[in-house]
């Protein structure tokens, strides 16, 4: 999860206000006043008895942790950890930072085990780290193991799970948007122009975002890429370089205008609220699939993918779209959706087997959008199986990240009907950590 100064920072950032940065020092010290020094050296090393994907119904787990650089371990600090897992069990303990800490458990069922470490002083309070940009962040770990997950399945669609986009894109089908789209230049960069985009869109808003067009663009000469974004209610800031030869378009999620004064973002990120929900939090509102807020999310998604292939630029083939978060949320979306896109590039994606937690009762976390029916049909669990020619890589899965928890991300990759697939788990990580030493996993389809 993310760490309370980078949070409170990013709730607070509404624009490019010169008080950003210094509203993240003064959270900095905050946290330094609260919770003593500072030790940015430190790190948790975590190891398995096996590989952590690889045990069986029973067998022992068994990890260890220990502090490295040993000579920098501050006095009367410890390693204090917290087990959890898909069986429902929970138990904790800590011990002394300057030994290995050892946790044995076991697992009966398909299913992944969570062993959360964190360094704290003698009043179980967190010691931090400064990551040198005013960020304050917890020393800690995010353990995970897991028995058979090969074998974890979703909880069921709907059955009219394809019936219901093909009204949704008949919806969007009956808006045009080829005369009525608005491109204006923004910025001349280095090897490119960048354009502001607005487009005409089924649903509540256009479909908004940032085009880069390289100075070298022929005619269908280009690989066009759609790039999405995390979770967050802020501005879009525009592009400062043209990073990829390609025809690049960088899209909210919001349909926001773009290039307003921070009074107008202000009212908009209001506006898009449910009552004390943050946007697509709402449970009242997710229950009718059709006008909850991820509904105009998807069609935004798909009309800026439709604008792409109609641009001279694009070369007629390859069709990219990429993202992390709720970005990689939109990317399953998009190559699901959309048969054209060739590679699929979602990193943690959010969202996923979000009826798990109630029906199967595997384990999640604090910060996921409570569960009803309707929002199945945005689950990219089911839309897995329809992505069935795009190359798709899940570029991270945590195996410690209940953001985003590993169960469903491992029924996501089950369940791509594509045989040109790929996953990489991370253990030690969460959401927003990755740890510098650790076991990475790869699962790959076999060539058929």
């Amino acid at each position: 999860m993310i760490d309370m100064a980078k949070n409170l920072s990013g709730a607070f950032n509404v624009g490019r206000m010169t008080w950003r940065r210094g509203l993240a020092c003064l959270l900095f010290f905050l946290a330094a006043a609260a919770f003593g020094d500072f030790y940015p050296q430190l790190e948790i090393i975590g190891e398995t008895n096996r590989s952590a994907l690889s045990y069986q119904p029973g067998e022992e787990m068994t990890y260890t942790f220990r502090l490295e650089p040993r000579e920098s371990i501050p006095e009367n600090c410890f390693l204090s950890y917290v087990r959890r897992g898909d069986d429902g069990k929970t138990f904790s303990g800590k011990a002394p930072a300057t030994e290995t800490l050892t946790v044995k458990t076991s697992l009966d069922q398909p299913g992944f085990v969570n062993v959360e470490v964190k360094l704290v002083d003698s009043a179980d309070k967190p010691i931090l780290r400064d990551d040198k940009s005013g960020n304050a962040s917890r020393i800690a770990y995010y353990a995970g193991t897991a028995v058979k997950p090969e074998q974890l399945s979703d909880c069921g669609e709907p059955a009219d799970f394809d019936a219901f986009w093909a009204r949704q894109k008949q919806r969007l089908a009956a808006v045009p948007f080829k005369e009525q789209t608005e491109c204006k230049l923004v910025r001349s960069v280095t090897g490119g122009k960048i354009y502001a985009v607005s487009i005409p869109c089924a649903g509540p808003r256009p479909a908004t975002g940032y085009l880069i067009v390289p100075d070298d663009a022929g005619e269908k000469s280009l690989p066009a890429r759609i790039t999405f974004f995390g979770y967050g209610a802020h501005p879009q800031g525009v592009p400062g370089k043209v990073e990829s030869r390609e025809l690049a378009l960088r899209l909210n999620a919001h349909g926001q205008e773009l290039g307003r004064d921070d009074e107008y973002y202000r009212r908009f990120f209001g506006s898009i609220r449910s009552g004390k929900y943050s946007y697509a939090f709402d449970p009242e509102q997710n229950k009718d699939p059709e006008n909850c807020f991820f509904n105009g999310m998807v069609l935004r998604a798909l009309r800026a993918m439709e604008y792409l292939k109609t641009r001279p630029e694009w070369n007629g083939k390859d069709l990219i779209a990429s993202g992390g978060s709720q970005g990689g949320l939109q990317t399953m979306w998009a190559a699901a959706l959309d048969p054209d896109v060739t590679v699929a590039l979602p990193s943690i994606t959010w969202c996923c087997d979000l009826a798990g937690s109630t029906k199967a009762k595997r384990l999640d976390g604090k910060w996921r959008i409570q569960y009803v029916p309707g929002l199945d049909y945005y689950d990219p669990v089911f839309m897995a199986k329809r992505i069935k020619t795009a190359k798709v890589t899940i570029q991270r899965a945590g195996l410690g990240d209940y953001t985003c928890p590993p169960s469903g991300l491992a029924i996501s990759y089950r369940n791509l009907a594509t045989p040109k697939k790929s996953i990489r788990w991370v253990q030690g990580s969460n959401h927003g950590f990755v740890p510098k030493k650790s076991e990475v996993i790869v699962w790959t389809a076999p060539e058929k």
